[in-house]
């Protein structure tokens, strides 16, 4: 297997890799304008667009494999081809040499990891866009997991999202349908924002501790970093016994016992969004295990997002709503009064506007946003992927979405990564929310 050796951190070496992404996409632009026009063609164009900038940022690796993962989680940036390419990130990244764990232990701690536990496996057993996770002994705690990250990785965050910027840029003189610029922005401060917290592993010992303390339910463990070997670059925690969900879905376990971690996994996020304010909002399949009994574990709280109480409240506002017959005289006025109050649309735009124009275009996304509150018991083995967006929509989106927010994007693409495990777990959960007013 490849070993890593730290990000390219130069700038004309990455800048030239983006260049040369920017370059493609023009010409695959030019490709798709020799195409006869169809939904296959325009499937695609997204497809070599996607393929291309998941080629350029898998060469940058740092963060920017990272910038790619988050980016394939939000539902309604990018057009449904280019965001399926990019979600191909997750697990790219190849193990760290020995060399190279030995110099961030060193810089960490000023001694090598065999100095530090009884027993450090030099060889990772789970790797992810920012860090590789080791075992080890420490005495008095048994068995630790030890997350060790990439070095450079932090020195990369400024230029990467300068690059991720300009290839978004480059995206947006080709006939594929985005957002307004001020979604793009608001998407991409809040993933810099992001990276800028995971970076650093005392905040996610801190965001452990915390979730271990308040958020922890029966058939949900959370593990407890170990303070005294943990640094900014090195994180020591508990070891979770499991499997990943491919693995554990391997061992094909019964359908009750998929139902049972599905409806933990519900009732743990309802909890976290809506009683606590605070969310996991990185629910990729590698950040779950699953034991034999059902129960699940919940890794990785660098991603984590507090949630307003006003925030809360205009998202149960508006799915409520949404939630009500179509034929009911107050369903759009009471939607729109909630994305008024979040800041998706302007404070002018008017309601027979957001009927006749704005309510059309998000239906598809909303329904299925919903579509779990729409039954006493969802099964979501015949959920579907989410829609695509014609690029009729995607205009209508642009001249009227306002800006996002910096609580959205995270809720978006936490909300999306929920759907999308519970569907691969295939399970049958009880969708009741305290939260949502739901007539079923």
């Amino acid at each position: 297997m490849a070993r890593a050796e730290p990000p390219r951190t130069g700038r004309l070496a990455r800048g030239a890799i983006t260049g040369v992404a920017a370059a493609r996409i023009g010409a695959a632009r030019l490709g798709q304008r020799l195409r006869t026009p169809s939904a296959q063609a325009q499937a695609a164009h997204e497809a070599d667009v996607g393929r291309i900038l998941f080629g350029a940022l898998g060469q940058l690796r740092g963060t920017a494999l990272k910038v790619s993962q988050l980016l394939s989680m939000h539902p309604t940036l990018l057009p449904e081809g280019v965001r399926r390419e990019l979600a191909r990130a997750q697990h790219q990244a190849p193990p760290l040499n020995r060399a190279l764990v030995g110099r961030v232990f060193r810089q960490a701690f000023g001694q090598e990891p065999e100095a530090l536990f009884e027993h450090f496996e030099p060889t990772a057993f789970a790797a992810a866009s920012l860090g590789q996770v080791h075992r080890a002994q420490l005495a008095g705690q048994g068995t630790v997991a030890v997350k060790v990250q990439y070095p450079g990785i932090a020195a990369t965050i400024a230029s990467d999202m300068q690059l991720a910027r300009a290839a978004l840029r480059a995206l947006a003189h080709t006939d594929l349908p985005l957002p307004a610029n001020a979604v793009v922005d608001g998407v991409m401060d809040e993933i810099e924002a992001t990276l800028l917290r995971e970076v650093d592993y005392r905040l996610e010992a801190e965001e452990l501790q915390w979730f271990a303390r308040h958020a922890a339910l029966p058939g949900v463990a959370m593990a407890q970093p170990i303070l005294s070997h943990t640094r900014a670059q090195v994180l020591t925690q508990q070891y979770l016994p499991g499997l990943h969900l491919d693995a554990w879905l391997a061992t094909q376990p019964p359908q009750a016992l998929r139902d049972r971690a599905g409806q933990r996994l519900w009732d743990w996020f309802m909890h976290c969004i809506f009683a606590l304010g605070r969310v996991h909002a990185d629910p990729h399949p590698g950040n779950f295990l699953f034991a034999p009994d059902g129960t699940v574990g919940v890794l990785d709280f660098g991603c984590t997002r507090s949630l307003s109480s006003g925030f809360r409240d205009q998202v149960a506002q508006a799915w409520s709503a949404l939630l009500r017959p179509a034929a009911d005289a107050q369903r759009d006025a009471l939607v729109l009064q909630a994305y008024q109050a979040l800041g998706l649309v302007p404070s002018h735009l008017a309601l027979p506007t957001y009927s006749a124009e704005l309510a059309p275009a998000l239906a598809a996304m909303q329904a299925w946003q919903l579509e779990p509150f729409t039954q006493a018991v969802f099964d979501f083995s015949a959920k579907q992927p989410p829609p695509i967006t014609p690029p009729e929509h995607q205009r209508v989106l642009g001249r009227h979405l306002a800006q996002v927010p910096g609580e959205m994007p995270a809720f978006d693409r936490m909300w999306m990564g929920l759907m999308h495990l519970l569907t691969r777990l295939g399970a049958r959960v009880r969708t009741h929310c305290p939260a949502i007013n739901s007539p079923r």
